[in-house]
């Protein structure tokens, strides 16, 4: 299944359905007893608390893994200099299993101050460090993706990044 298999989920990605359901449900955004990651979970917010308790959840932040099971990345414009996230948004999902992605920041709050997680070891992405993320920040960057070219997605938390305010 995946990864350009003909022997794929009903004929289409994986990846592709799993995330045509997170833009359903982001879109939805209003118990079950399951795995609690489950990507499939509804309502936007069964998965992990949101920052703001005050708030609803607007987004499902995943991770896509590629065929090797290394988390894809993007780069966002961070503070005064260009960052890596494995982090991302849906924004939308067209006919032929492409998607717009937003790219999220990653945040560490621990250190007194928010500071940027550099998730980037010269040519790889280190994982200790995705460890140290806390929480998340919308960016202005976006990346447009082929879902058929993905092994797997993770849900890793339902979050409000204030997407939906005016």
């Amino acid at each position: 299944m995946g990864c350009g298999k003909k022997d794929d989920f009903k004929g289409k990605s994986c990846v592709c359905e799993v995330v045509r359901a997170i833009k359903d449900i982001q879109d939805n955004a209003e118990d079950v007893c399951e795995c609690p990651s489950n990507c499939f979970l509804e309502p936007l917010g069964a998965i992990s608390p949101a920052r703001r308790r005050n708030k609803r959840p607007d987004t499902r932040v995943i991770v896509l893994k590629t065929a090797d099971g290394s988390p894809f990345h993007a780069f966002f414009k961070g503070n005064e200099r260009a960052c890596v996230s494995i982090f991302f948004r849906v924004e939308e999902v067209f006919d032929n299993c492409c998607a717009v992605l937003r790219v999220l920041e990653p945040v560490n709050a621990r250190r007194g101050e928010d500071e940027t997680v550099n998730l980037a070891d010269d040519c790889c992405i280190d994982l200790k460090k995705v460890c140290e993320v806390d929480f998340f920040l919308s960016t202005d960057d976006c990346v447009t993706v082929d879902l058929n070219c993905f092994c797997a997605v993770q849900c890793i938390a339902d979050v409000d990044l204030d997407i939906c305010e005016d």
